[in-house]
C-alpha cells in the first residue's frame, strides 16, 4: 500500500533563479520524526526512478543534523542499492558511530517499503589548520562560452530526458566538451568531459545547504564521463545507473557560484564505468573531488 508523500513543486530552468534554489532547498530539507530519524520529500516528476543525487543530498542533511554546529562534513561514501520510488517518502535513519575530539562519524540508511535503498557513511571534522597544496586548474573557456547543458539534454527527445530537465530546474550548467567533441585529444586520459555548474539562485549562508546542493548536482553528469570516449554511446540506447558515490570536500565554497567540473574516466569494463571529477572555483581553488562507479550497459540484441 502506498504512503502519501509531500511533493516539492518544480521550478523552471534557468529563469527560476532564487525560486529554483528555494525549491531545491525545500526538497532537501527533512522532517524530523524522532531522534536521528528523518523523512524526505519527493519532487513532482514523471520519472520512474528517484534521482541518486537527491537521495545522497538528503542523507547528508540527515547526518549533518546530528552533529554540533561548525563541525563540517569532509567526506561521504555511499552505495545505491535499490531504485527509489517517487510515490512514497524516503526514511533516513542515522547511526552515531563516533564522536571524537577531532572527527565524528555517522552512518545513514535510507529506506522505502521496509527495504534499504541507499547507504551512506559521513565523516565530520572540527576546523583545524594543516599543510596545504592542490592540483592546478586546467585552462578552460569561461562559463558564458559553454553550451547550455539542458539544450543538449533536450535534443534527445525522449520522455525521461524531458522529465530530468524539469526535475533539475535548479541546476545551471555550461558544457565545454568531451574527448570526442570539443576537447583536445589526450592519450593519457582518453575519456574526459568538462563543464561549469552552479545552483541557479541564492542558497543563503548555511554551509550544509551548499554541501547538500553540490552533492545533488554532482551526480547529474559524472557517470557520463565514462562514455565520453565512445562516440554515439548515450542514453536511452545505453542503460546507466549509479552504483556508488564518494565526495571529499577539501575547502569551503558556494554551490550557487560557478564551479568547474573536470571529469574523466580511467576505466570502463564489464558493463561498469569509473568516473572521477575535480571541482574548481573560478579562481583556481580545488574545493572537492568526486568519484563514482556506475552501470553503463550497452544495447543488447
Amino acid at each position: 500500500m502506498s504512503t502519501p508523500t509531500q511533493r516539492a513543486e518544480p521550478a523552471h530552468h534557468p529563469e527560476g533563479g532564487d525560486a529554483a534554489a528555494r525549491a531545491l532547498l525545500d526538497l532537501l530539507h527533512l522532517e524530523q520524526l524522532d531522534v536521528d530519524l528523518f523523512r524526505g520529500r519527493q519532487p513532482d516528476t514523471t520519472r520512474q526512478r528517484v534521482f541518486g543525487g537527491q537521495v545522497a543530498a538528503q542523507a547528508l542533511i540527515a547526518g549533518s543534523r546530528t552533529v554540533p554546529e561548525g563541525v563540517g562534513v569532509h567526506s561521504l561514501h555511499s552505495y545505491f542499492l535499490l531504485p527509489g520510488d517517487y510515490t512514497v517518502p524516503i526514511i533516513y535513519d542515522v547511526e552515531r558511530l563516533r564522536d571524537g575530539r577531532s572527527f565524528a562519524t555517522r552512518r545513514v540508511v535510507a529506506r522505502q517499503h521496509g527495504r534499504v535503498i541507499y547507504f551512506q557513511t559521513l565523516s565530520f571534522q572540527h576546523p583545524e589548520d594543516g599543510f596545504d597544496h592542490q592540483d592546478v586548474m586546467p585552462q578552460v573557456p569561461r562559463p558564458e562560452e559553454g553550451v547550455d547543458f539542458f539544450e543538449i539534454l533536450a535534443r534527445r527527445h525522449d520522455a525521461d530526458s524531458d522529465a530530468l530537465g524539469k526535475e533539475w530546474a535548479a541546476l545551471e550548467a555550461r558544457h565545454l566538451g568531451t574527448s570526442t567533441i570539443g576537447l583536445d585529444p589526450d592519450p593519457a586520459r582518453p575519456s574526459q568531459a568538462r563543464l561549469w555548474m552552479r545552483i541557479a539562485g541564492d542558497l543563503g549562508e548555511d554551509p550544509v545547504d551548499h554541501q547538500a546542493a553540490f552533492t545533488y548536482a554532482s551526480d547529474a553528469t559524472l557517470l557520463g564521463a565514462s562514455l565520453a570516449a565512445h562516440r554515439g554511446a548515450k542514453p536511452p540506447e545505453v542503460m546507466m545507473a549509479s552504483l556508488d558515490h564518494t565526495i571529499w570536500f577539501h575547502r569551503p565554497f558556494r554551490a550557487d557560484r560557478w564551479w568547474l567540473y573536470d571529469q574523466w574516466s580511467p576505466s570502463a569494463s564489464g558493463g561498469r564505468g569509473l568516473a572521477l571529477g575535480r571541482v574548481f572555483t573560478p579562481d583556481g581553488t580545488l574545493v572537492a573531488t568526486v568519484a563514482q562507479e556506475g552501470l553503463i550497459r550497452p544495447p543488447r540484441t
